[in-house]
């Protein structure tokens, strides 16, 4: 059977052979790749590299490739939302498992290993401020995996189902997972674990009033109280569950971390937050 030949309007290249979005060539992606939202944070982990060998930026999306202690690792930023983690995703894939110059998919794949690093909001009022939370599983809320052909788990489909059914909503959300692997390699005595909800949004989608008042009536309470086979539903931020369906769909290794700077039920946001973040990125730099 013939290769199929990716057109040129499908992967898109600038005359310098970068890839059109991250602006990277396949020689500066290592292995090992941490990923943020705020291109700021970047140079917050790169800055504990032994050496930086590339850096590239491009709209919000920032990479810095180097080394750690004799280990290869990237650091890029993502934006905001799972729009832009879908764009993350496939441009990074390409550059590991597309041969760029024939535009023709490699016989042997990579699999990445790519640890997210996030700030979130608590929905859990027991779980304290500044606590690290890993999520076990994402519940996207958005429409992304409507246009993939993804394949949820029996128990991704009870729980969304579970979930639609007890707010009401006109969508099923879809539920992704974090890898096995990462979730045994990363373990820690003072990580909290749960189920995150990815909201394609910060306020109404994530239960806030400002001016306009939300369309779902005690959001944060009915989502808060659903048991999973996964744990407590436990935190709010807006892209792990498009990393994790899309890993998996592509054949990475993902996980993500939170730095829980904000407790919905109890009113309050962390004025550490930015000591909670570093803390954080210490914690995973000291594990890999």
């Amino acid at each position: 059977m013939e290769k199929r030949t990716i057109p040129e309007s499908e992967l898109i290249l600038t005359n310098e052979g970068a890839i059109y979005h991250l602006g990277l060539q396949p020689e500066m992606v290592a292995d090992t790749v941490i990923v943020v939202g705020d291109p700021d944070r970047v140079a917050k982990i790169s800055k504990y590299f032994d050496r930086i060998d590339f850096q590239v930026t491009n709209r919000e999306l920032v990479t810095h490739t180097g080394e750690l202690n004799g280990k290869r690792i990237s650091v890029i930023s993502s934006g905001m939302g799972t729009d832009n983690v879908e764009i993350l995703m496939t441009e990074l894939d390409a550059l590991v498992n597309v041969d760029l110059k024939k535009r023709q998919v490699k016989d042997k794949l990579k699999a990445l290993k790519i640890i997210r690093i996030g700030t979130s909001g608590c929905m859990q009022p027991d779980i304290p401020l500044d606590s690290f939370l890993v999520s076990k599983a994402a519940l996207g809320m958005d429409s992304l995996m409507s246009f993939y052909p993804w394949v949820e788990s029996e128990d991704g489909q009870v729980i969304g189902n579970k979930v639609q059914r007890t707010l009401g909503l006109p969508i099923r959300p879809y539920l992704s997972e974090a890898s096995p692997l990462l979730l045994k390699e990363f373990q820690g005595p003072q990580m909290y674990s749960g189920v995150t909800v990815t909201a394609p949004g910060f306020y109404a989608p994530q239960g806030r009033e400002i001016r306009l008042r939300p369309f779902l009536p005690d959001y944060l309470d009915r989502l808060s109280k659903i048991n999973t086979s996964f744990g407590q539903i436990t935190n709010f931020e807006m892209e792990t569950a498009g990393y994790y369906a899309m890993a998996k769909m592509l054949g990475h290794e993902m996980i993500s971390f939170n730095a829980l700077i904000a407790n919905r039920p109890n009113k309050q946001f962390s004025p550490n937050a930015e000591k909670t973040v570093n803390d954080l990125i210490q914690w995973v730099i000291e594990r890999l």
